[in-house]
């Protein structure tokens, strides 16, 4: 089989079977497709023609065009997971990957917000939104909901009114890989989100002169369903400020809360269940937040620090 129809017959497998995430598919087939472009240069129409030297070009090729070592892990973990499926397929006869090594990622910590800097930044915006107009009280709820409950911001946008409830303070989520969560949500969010329902959704509703959004909690300025988009620019005007920084995404809450849930004493896998996580190791990131907070406050504040 040459490449172009084992990676797509890969993707197939990716979106149908694994049920990821469209842009994760989108960045699969991207590596995979450099990689084939490389190799066919080199003689090699098909995946059962690679060895671990065309792997080993490839990625030395990406060194030398001075791509990160995060891309080169991905690029190699894409490798890794293709060459894998198409042996278990049947398309090639040994798999090449098993010696490939990715290069060690470069640990890099999340940005977060103080707990006082993002109360005061929320209390100003909850006291903006008092009788305002329907942007303000619909900006003030998606903040609530993002760090009261730590989803992503797709998991936001795509939140209907019937995935809520409101008795329980929960709410469903539609994770990655279509997987679904239930995920408290705090009071301030609650109150929140009750003011958008009563005096915002139903004024933006009207803006979409009728268009079907179905059940869409949060709508856009024309009264549509809100776009990723639209949620990173109310990020970034509103909680850039609070950590000193030039922009800043919806992600900075999710990291700001799971941080602050360790520091206030919940447990990893707790936290890791509330964030959706497959793994543990990708919440521990967060206790490495915290201990380098504790950290730093201790070299300014103990005298034989």
């Amino acid at each position: 089989m040459q490449w172009d129809a084992a990676i797509d017959a890969y993707a197939a497998h990716l979106t149908d079977v694994r049920r990821l995430a469209p842009a994760t598919v989108r960045a699969y087939r991207g590596d995979l497709r450099d990689l084939a472009r490389m190799a066919e240069r080199g003689g090699a129409l098909g995946p059962a023609d690679a060895d671990l030297e065309v792997l080993r070009e490839w990625l030395w090729r990406a060194t030398q065009r001075g791509d990160a070592r995060s891309t080169l892990a991905r690029r190699t973990a894409s490798a890794r997971a293709f060459f894998g499926w198409a042996r278990e397929r049947g398309l090639i006869g040994t798999d090449p990957t098993p010696r490939l090594v990715a290069p060690r990622r470069a640990r890099t910590l999340p940005a977060v917000a103080t707990a006082d800097g993002l109360r005061a930044a929320l209390d100003d915006l909850k006291a903006d939104a008092a009788g305002a107009d329907p942007i303000t009280l619909r900006d003030h709820a998606m903040l609530e909901m993002l760090y009261g409950s730590a989803i992503r911001v797709s998991e936001l946008t795509g939140l209907d009114i019937d995935d809520l409830d409101r008795a329980r303070r929960t709410t469903l989520v539609r994770g990655k890989g279509s997987k679904e969560r239930m995920v408290p949500f705090g009071v301030p969010a609650e109150e929140a989100v009750n003011a958008y329902l009563s005096e915002s959704r139903p004024a933006l509703l009207a803006r979409g002169g009728g268009a079907s959004v179905g059940g869409a909690l949060f709508l856009g300025a024309r009264g549509a369903r809100i776009t990723p988009r639209a949620v990173y620019t109310v990020v970034a005007a509103r909680i850039a400020p609070v950590l000193g920084v030039a922009t800043v995404g919806p992600h900075a809450l999710r990291h700001s809360a799971a941080t602050h849930l360790l520091d206030g004493g919940a447990d990893l896998r707790s936290v890791q269940e509330m964030l959706g996580h497959a793994s543990l190791g990708t919440t521990q990131i967060y206790t490495h937040v915290s201990t380098e907070r504790l950290t730093a406050a201790y070299r300014l504040a103990h005298p034989r620090a």
